[in-house]
């Protein structure tokens, strides 16, 4: 099964969605929006740079999975063509302008499958399971006068002041510095746990729950309409070129017709445009900076004026 479509944020879209869903028969679609149930969601998710990734979700068992792996995605303002790929040995790829970005088994990328092991729910760590590689050596005493030695000292390098009266001022005292012999709180040293056992792994069981579903790329069963269901901060997001079928060769000769086809002269065309809008607003920097000198320089003339007049005024 392949779901391929363009998306094209005109807007210069900073947050929001861009994404398909297919879904399947049944649902009241005035009523469609988010809580309506699809079975495939596929597309791009933009929000400013923390989250800009192409969503590939299936619905199964009735719990919406998403993929493991980080599908990238882009976020120019050109039309991109975003290819969904299916197949029926449950593997997949995702493309973006006829271009693979990611491919691999819908069972590892994908949770559809319960663990076949799990951690035995009889089984706990022993209470008296020694984990700690090292402990502090009981042997090994603090020596003696650790603790005389102080953390500050008066700095010997001090100078009582010339202008400090005792009397006024009262006794003079060095301002303290760090003791550089200070050696901070004593520990005994760590020597190898004779008793340590390693780290505790938790037995595993066979899963009760496990099952295997050979044909879990058949979520599509069937698949009876497309929708979009968004949240974008601006509007603005044009889509074209949908397609779903189950013929790569007819997806990739509607891709050739449309987007491929349009592709080269849209980006001569947002290229001049762009060209165009930087030499108007390089245009109307300069008209600006024109304008303030011949303000500048007309001041200046005011206040020569008006030096010129009090001049004559004292004449």
């Amino acid at each position: 099964m392949i779901i391929q479509y363009t998306v094209k944020h005109e807007q210069k879209l900073d947050c929001g969605g861009a994404y398909i869903k297919l879904l399947p028969g049944g649902f009241d679609k005035k009523e469609f929006g988010g809580d309506t149930d699809y079975s495939i969601m596929f597309g791009p998710d933009i929000c400013g740079t923390g989250t800009r990734r192409t969503h590939a979700i299936f619905a199964y068992k009735g719990k919406n999975l998403l993929t493991k792996k980080e599908i990238r995605t882009e976020t120019d303002q050109l039309s991109h063509l975003y290819t969904f790929i299916v197949h029926p040995d449950n593997t997949y790829e995702a493309q973006i302008d006829q271009k693979t970005v990611e491919s691999g088994s819908l069972y590892d990328d994908w949770d559809f499958l319960p663990p076949k092991k799990i951690k035995d729910p009889e089984q706990s760590k022993p209470a008296d399971w020694v984990d700690d590689a090292k402990i502090p050596d009981p042997e090994a005493a603090k020596p003696d006068g650790w603790d005389d030695i102080p953390e500050q000292i008066p700095d010997p390098e001090a100078e009582k002041p010339e202008d400090w009266d005792d009397e006024d001022d009262g006794e003079w005292e060095p301002p303290l510095i760090d003791n550089p012999e200070y050696q901070g709180e004593w520990e005994a040293p760590m020597i190898d746990n004779p008793d340590y056992q390693g780290p505790w792994v938790h037995p595993e069981i066979d899963n009760p729950d496990y099952f295997y579903d050979d044909a879990v790329y058949h979520v599509c069963n069937p698949c009876q309409a497309v929708g979009f269901e968004l949240w974008q901060v601006k509007s603005g997001t044009i889509f074209d070129d949908i397609i779903i079928t189950d013929s790569l060769e007819e997806a990739e000769e509607f891709a050739e017709e449309t987007w491929a086809a349009r592709k080269d002269d849209e980006k001569a065309m947002f290229d001049k445009i762009e060209e165009e809008k930087r030499a108007a607003e390089e245009e109307a920097r300069k008209q600006r900076e024109a304008e303030a000198a011949a303000a500048a320089e007309e001041e200046e003339d005011e206040d020569a004026d008006d030096f010129d007049e009090d001049d004559d005024a004292e004449l």
